[in-house]
């Protein structure tokens, strides 16, 4: 059965994964998660890509950008992996891939599905046990987009601009955000959409972006997906 092609659509927020191959680890010291952000930096930037939210698992990566054409996430991680990935094999003495397969996508609708694309990544480490609140979390843009830690990595998204005139009004209101459990069936749907390559939203959205992207967004087949 052919694959899905990806869904890109200028300036309409994507969300990416991309997982280890194997579910093996690519990340392996500090420095790796450092590398790594700095090349998704430079990255994103030549793409012309604005990153709203990221997270860096162990072994896997999420990611929440708005592109400004449709080839700019191609773009970014085709260079990313360029970069990144001959770093890995120098540094473990190892050749071939690292990453398991292509990237996996999905738009996502603005309004509240937004934010809930950003908690869902944000919140990564939390469901995977290894810490018991994101900030505890060293390696995802919780700390920027909550306290407005420097970064060189994320711009905000208008919609998070729009949550306050002042700084401290807009993080104070984003940290609100996760004050509450996500609903588990919230979290299966932006999973769903994402490892098939499809559409985080509305009914009404779908149908737009199945008309501006010339696509059958949606999968024809039904089953669990797990992340």
């Amino acid at each position: 059965m052919p694959r899905r092609p990806r869904l890109t659509v200028p300036n309409v927020p994507l969300h990416i994964i991309q997982r280890g191959n194997n579910r093996l680890p690519c990340f392996f010291s500090e420095a790796d998660y450092l590398v790594y952000l700095d090349m998704l930096r430079r990255s994103a930037q030549q793409a012309g890509c604005r990153v709203h939210a990221y997270v860096l698992m162990t072994n896997h990566v999420h990611l929440l950008l708005t592109p400004q054409s449709c080839s700019s996430p191609a773009i970014m991680m085709k260079a990313l992996g360029e970069r990144y990935v001959p770093y890995i094999n120098r540094r473990r003495n190892r050749t071939g891939t690292l990453w398991e397969g292509r990237y996996r996508s999905c738009l996502v609708q603005d309004a509240e599905y937004l934010f809930v694309c950003q908690r869902y990544i944000e919140l990564n480490p939390v469901r995977a046990s290894m810490v018991t609140h994101p900030l505890d979390y060293r390696w995802s843009s919780y700390q920027a987009n909550a306290y407005g830690e420097k970064s060189n990595i994320v711009e905000p998204h208008s919609l998070y601009m729009a949550l306050g005139t002042e700084r401290f009004e807009r993080e104070r209101r984003y940290r609100a955000l996760f004050e509450n459990e996500m609903p588990w069936g919230m979290v299966e749907q932006v999973r769903k959409a994402t490892h098939r390559n499809a559409v985080f939203g509305s009914e009404d959205f779908i149908e737009r972006m199945a008309i501006a992207s010339d696509n059958d967004v949606m999968p024809r087949r039904r089953g669990r997906c797990r992340d």
